[in-house]
């Protein structure tokens, strides 16, 4: 069992106290792969973030992630929302994490006068979590945005999310 004469055990008990450190060791280290979709939008759903600007809001929202120590997947979106596939730190909670990303965004739009008629981003957010397996197929969704607003308004996006992740909703909060 034992090769070595300095790891031979004098007793069974410095065995088990062996095995209980690396037990312990194994125990500690804290494992987890976490991918949210999120998705948020303009106030009123003003479609305003016009696609020539987009790329530039998006490098900006993907510093803010990187800041956070979260990593970002896939960024896209339409004339009125912001889809993003990310992995947020695990120090770091969902609701803050929206939030930073959305307050700081909505500061540096207002500064640089990015859009002109952005009023702020709208109350609320949707967040879905997203299994590894299915983490390429929600990078392309979110890839490809323009082409699925060809067919379906953001509302219906939406509900057609909130269905697909078994997620109760008032009808009377979307507009």
């Amino acid at each position: 069992m034992f090769n070595s004469p300095k790891l031979q055990p004098r007793s069974g008990l410095n065995i088990i106290c062996i095995l209980a450190q690396k037990t312990i060791k194994l125990i500690t280290m804290s494992y987890r792969q976490t991918y949210y979709h999120i998705v948020f939008a303009t106030k009123r759903r003003s479609p305003i973030l016009n696609e020539e600007k987009q790329a530039e809001l998006f490098k900006y929202i993907w510093g803010i992630i990187k800041n956070k120590k979260c990593f970002l997947h896939r960024i896209n979106g339409h004339k009125d929302h912001i889809h993003m596939l990310v992995d947020i730190h695990p120090t770091i909670s969902l609701s803050s994490f929206v939030k930073e990303v959305k307050a700081s965004s909505s500061i540096w739009i207002k500064e640089k006068q990015f859009f002109t008629k952005f009023d702020g981003w709208g109350n609320g957010y949707g967040a879905f979590t997203v299994g590894h397996k299915h983490k390429n197929r929600v990078v392309e969704y979110i890839k490809n945005q323009q082409v699925h607003h060809a067919k379906l308004s953001f509302r219906e996006e939406i509900i057609q999310l909130f269905e697909e992740h078994g997620i109760v909703y008032d009808e009377k909060y979307l507009l």
